[in-house]
């Protein structure tokens, strides 16, 4: 259960359905005052119906919402002050830059000199000021998206949801549109909600990230935490490309951590071990014998992809410069301190 925090944003226990189908089961999540929060996942897990929810698009099953401390789960969406970025950007082709952004406060009856002043301030805070006269159509996919975000800014909500907003841009735009969101969020001190499926997306811009599965909450924690202790095996090869290797225990293994010293698992065939390809060394005195099938060379670093004597597969992360070829024999070795330990069967990780 979700402790409430009366200045940010907090679902407690929060199922949701569509056409009848169950698609969020029992979430929890706090987000604190100031706070962004990354919900990532894949397609499907549920994290645009988290938004709709908070949003008051989307009717919840079970659980409350709550914003600044009230209970809004049965509040229409205009009196829950959030403010929703879209992937599409959802703009109105027919009006200008400035009448987009000041859309939201004339429809609350703000008046249309403060309205239009409060625009032009929200649009210079995210650099379009110079795009006021123009019509969504003239706009690049990053010039309508800081339009879509000082729309979002102007209401000055308790909340920003943010539904796949950098998705539609190419890759050198959502580099510098993400930096400039961290740095929009920084600077107003602002609640936010983003979801995304890019991992690398949630690393850099998270204050924590939620990862969702199939509705559900696997795991909350800094971008640190995600990235070292994985709570769980898809968590574990979802955060991380090429994915994380995985392996079933085959006799004694240590685990990783502040497991005792000493301390060994030994319920082969039950436990799998995990380790990234950079924690793979192929020079591995005793290592484990195995064949170079591709490699693929990524500017500094390549991707040794092999096969083990016993048809596992592996990904080693090494050196360009050092990277072996096509059908060599290598000898696997693995950091050990860099290994994380499941249950096979469950898919949670291991504590001794």
């Amino acid at each position: 259960m979700s402790g409430p925090d009366p200045g940010g944003l907090v679902l407690d226990g929060v199922s949701a359905a569509y056409r009848g189908t169950p698609v969020l089961h029992e979430v929890d999540l706090t987000v604190d005052r100031g706070e962004l929060l990354v919900v990532l996942g894949p397609s499907g897990a549920g994290k645009s119906t988290v938004l709709r929810v908070v949003a008051g698009l989307e009717p919840v099953t079970g659980g409350r919402v709550r914003i600044a401390g009230r209970d809004v789960t049965g509040s229409r969406p205009g009196r829950r002050n959030v403010s929703m970025v879209f992937q599409s950007y959802a703009l109105f082709p027919h009006l200008s830059v400035a009448e987009n952004i000041a859309f939201g406060l004339e429809v609350r009856d703000v008046p249309r000199r403060t309205a239009r002043e409060r625009a032009r301030a929200a649009a210079e805070s995210v650099g379009c000021a110079a795009l006021l006269d123009r019509r969504p159509g003239q706009l690049s996919g990053g010039e309508r998206q800081r339009v879509a975000l000082a729309r979002a800014l102007v209401r000055e909500p308790d909340v920003f949801l943010l539904d796949e907003p950098l998705s539609n841009l190419d890759l050198a735009l959502r580099v510098e549109m993400r930096a400039e969101l961290r740095a929009l969020h920084d600077r107003l001190g602002a609640t936010m909600v983003h979801v995304t499926h890019d991992q690398t997306e949630a690393l850099v811009l998270a204050d924590r990230i939620a990862v969702l599965r199939d509705g559900r909450v696997e795991q909350v924690g800094t971008p640190d935490e995600i990235w070292r202790t994985p709570a769980t095996r898809f968590v574990a090869r979802f955060v991380g490309s090429p994915a994380m290797n995985l392996l079933p225990a085959d006799g004694p293994v240590r685990p990783r951590g502040d497991s005792p010293p000493g301390a060994l698992v030994t319920d082969t065939g039950r436990l799998e071990i995990g380790f990234r390809p950079e924690a793979v060394t192929l020079d591995a005195a005793d290592g484990a014998p195995a064949t170079v099938d591709r490699v693929e060379v990524v500017g500094e670093d390549a991707y040794a992809y092999l096969t083990l004597a016993g048809g596992e597969p592996v990904v080693a992360r090494v050196p360009a410069v050092r990277r072996p070829h096509r059908d060599d024999s290598v000898r696997v070795g693995v950091r050990w301190a860099d290994t994380h330990v499941f249950h096979a069967a469950t898919g949670l990780r291991y504590r001794p």
